[in-house]
């Protein structure tokens, strides 16, 4: 990994060039006065409140939002909004066509479920969340036959229910609707399901474990976090596409139990809270695994246990622990939603009826907090009554908004593996990529990859030096979706106050080893003091040369070569980057200034080596002549076009033998001062012949020039000479 400070870059485009006017264009029009922005934002904390009679158990429905008091961490709240949803009220809903078989639930967001969302009102919104990957087959069918016989003889005309589903991955299967006969459709899709191997592995130790034909217990600690992690993601998933929808949500979620392996999850519990909290979602846990037993020395399905523990009690009560364990993260989800957690009972009826009874009639009671900071706490909510005889229910509580200052590490880390995973690009900080590549051998390529961020959008406090810090995170995919390469690293910069780092760019180095192939890279760059990301992707196809005339790696422009005097390390790979005690640091957008020199560097593998001595037919000046017997005749030149004008030529190089044999590569460069180029945008050709082999190529790529900066009044300015190109095999 290399950071670089590098001198402004116009025209920051990959792959294609802005022209100066243009650009000027372009700031005229978009500036011709002072535009002024105003931003207001209110956060509103909305709770549902059910409110019953004390003896009777009779919902109360006549009170107003004068009967209520809010405390908020013992602090009184001003009622804001307040609203009474009643499903005695329902209307018949006028439901578009059902949707089955979509692929994602953020389809939702579209609010294609009604008319009009008014249509919604005093309805019930459920979600019924099988999770497959933790459930085994008698599971399901117990979970699968509670929910068709809620559907045939319980469900209400104001229910409105969804099936979501996740084994490999995160499904609708049905979408929210009142038809009976689609939702038993998509409910007998699930009976007959096999385990999809995502349950709970082992922690390594052999003692209690069944003694197999195997004496190894594998360690699955670290898979087990992951897994709890995904089945989080997804419930923060689904309450994330239904946040824009207005009435109070209700989540069955049946599961085969969700373990927590000390703090590892904390951070996915949390996120998964908030988003149902904010969503107005409450969850109903319900353990499909019912009312178990638990023999000490195991069931009739497991051999012998190893080791004593059946005999001390240890076996019974690690067996009470892990299930237990894997019982408290669903009854925390609950308890913290406003919901209810359902363990050890075959019957799963009671908790449909538990939402429907939670859901008949409910007050929406909103306020804004007197308390502003954001940093992500937890605030107690404390509601009243102002009538002695009812008994009221709500959440008891919800996590603050946390901007980027007050979040935790395991947040931070979170939102940036989120954002390299999302399909959305993150645009708040410009990102700039290029790779490149370089065989190694015939079966693998260097890639080196170079990404840029301009200075201003860096955040730097100021000081003796001007100090700021960046989050890198990258991933590289083959054509198969397959991650094959990652990239994470945090930059701490330190600039001298005198270099106007905002007027410089950072460039951030890294590489990979890839076969040949079809990929996909993404990077996610974050600058940590104000959060912002910024996201670029890009596909990459690495050649087979096997078959290839002429093998010809990526050419390589540089207006920087910076020592490395870094010893190898063993084992890794060398970058071609990197070349007698120096590194050629990549210009992206290929815009130069004339007081620069511009550095070529490309290599050509595996040159036809001469049969015989008779002269190859000429292709241009100088080619006439003879390559010796069993040697390599490669010649090269760079061509610069302006206008469709050549208006310079570099001397033609010639190379008679392999100068890099562990790469069996010709590699060339070329040192170009710009001083006598004047200003533009350049057609740049540059041509390489395999004169022993009778095979060229003529690749191009545009570049463009710009005037030198101008020097600063009072401070003397040295002469620079303006040497003959340089150009040679290294």
């Amino acid at each position: 990994m290399k950071i670089y400070a590098r001198g402004v870059m116009a025209g920051l485009l990959v792959g294609a060039m802005v022209s100066a006017q243009t650009l000027g264009l372009a700031q005229q029009q978009d500036a011709p006065g002072q535009t002024y922005t105003f931003k207001a934002t209110a956060n509103i904390v909305l709770t549902n409140v059910v409110v019953r009679d004390k003896k009777t158990g009779a919902l109360v429905k006549d009170l107003k939002a004068s009967d209520f008091t809010i405390l908020e961490d013992k602090k009184p709240q001003k009622v804001s909004s307040f609203d009474y949803q009643n499903v005695d009220q329902a209307a018949v809903l006028a439901e578009k066509n059902t949707v089955s078989g979509k692929a994602s639930i953020g389809d939702l967001l579209d609010r294609n479920l009604a008319a009009t969302p008014q249509q919604l009102r005093d309805h019930r919104l459920i979600v019924v969340f099988f999770d497959l990957s933790s459930m085994q087959d008698e599971d399901i069918d117990r979970a699968v036959d509670a929910a068709t016989d809620y559907v045939k003889t319980k469900m209400q005309p104001a229910d409105l229910v969804a099936l979501v589903s996740m084994s490999t991955g995160l499904t609708m299967d049905q979408d929210f609707t009142s038809d009976k006969a689609a939702l038993i459709k998509g409910l007998s899709k699930y009976n007959g399901t096999d385990t999809t191997g995502f349950g709970a592995g082992g922690n390594g130790s052999t003692d209690g474990t069944s003694d197999d034909t195997s004496t190894f217990a594998a360690d699955d600690s670290e898979y087990n976090s992951l897994n709890t992690d995904r089945e989080l993601m997804a419930i923060r998933a689904i309450a994330r596409s239904l946040e824009r929808v207005d009435q109070k949500k209700s989540m069955l979620y049946f599961s085969g139990g969700l373990t927590r392996n000390g703090i590892e999850n904390q951070a996915s519990l949390r996120a998964a809270t908030n988003e149902a909290t904010k969503a107005n979602m409450a969850i109903y846990s319900v353990d499909s695994r019912g009312l178990q037993a638990l023999p000490p020395v195991g069931d009739a399905s497991k051999g012998s246990l190893r080791g004593t523990s059946a005999y001390s009690g240890a076996a019974a009560t690690a067996q009470l622990s892990a299930n237990a364990a894997s019982q408290e993260t669903l009854g925390t989800l609950s308890m913290d939603t406003g919901g209810k957690a359902f363990f050890d009972s075959n019957d799963f009826g009671p908790a449909f009826q538990q939402v429907q009874h939670d859901t008949e009639a409910y007050y929406i009671v909103g306020f804004k907090s007197t308390n502003q900071a954001q940093d992500g706490s937890y605030r107690h909510l404390s509601i009243k009554v102002n009538r002695p005889d009812v008994v009221i229910q709500y959440r008891p509580g919800y996590y603050a908004p946390a901007d980027f200052k007050h979040a935790k590490t395991e947040d931070r880390e979170l939102a940036l593996s989120e954002q390299l995973r999302s399909d959305l690009p993150a645009t708040d900080v410009a990102l700039y990529l290029q790779a490149l590549y370089f065989r190694l051998n015939e079966n693998s390529f260097y890639v080196p990859i170079s990404l840029v961020v301009p200075g201003s959008q860096i955040h730097f406090i100021q000081g003796k030096e001007d100090k700021a810090n960046i989050d890198v995170i990258g991933q590289v995919k083959n054509s198969q979706g397959i991650t094959v390469g990652n990239a994470r690293d945090t930059i701490k910069l330190s600039l001298d106050p005198n270099v106007n780092a905002k007027q410089k760019n950072i460039q951030y180095s890294t590489g990979f080893t890839l076969a040949p192939g079809k990929y996909h890279l993404k990077f996610v760059v974050r600058e940590n003091q104000t959060g912002n990301m910024g996201s670029f992707e890009t596909d990459l196809n690495v050649p087979d040369m096997k078959k290839l005339p002429l093998k010809l790696s990526s050419i390589v422009l540089a207006s920087q070569r910076v020592p490395n005097t870094a010893k190898p390390v063993r084992g890794a790979t060398v970058s071609p980057l990197v070349r007698d005690g120096q590194e050629w640091v990549p210009n992206i957008a290929h815009v130069f200034r004339q007081d620069q020199h511009l550095y070529f560097l490309y290599e050509v593998y595996d040159p036809a080596h001469a049969k015989t001595d008779a002269p190859v037919p000429a292709t241009g000046p100088g080619l006439e002549r003879r390559a010796p017997i069993g040697g390599v005749r490669v010649l090269t030149s760079i061509e610069f076009i302006l206008n469709g004008t050549k208006v310079y030529e570099t001397p033609q190089v010639e190379a008679t033998a392999i100068n890099s044999p562990d790469r069996g590569a010709v590699a060339f460069q070329f040192d170009v001062p710009l001083t006598d180029l004047k200003p533009g945008t350049y057609v740049c050709q540059v041509t390489v012949v395999d004169d022993a082999g009778g095979s060229f190529s003529f690749p191009r790529m545009a570049l463009r020039i710009t005037p030198p900066v101008a020097p600063v009044a009072g401070v003397p300015t040295a002469a620079v000479a303006s040497p003959a190109p340089i150009a040679a095999p290294m």
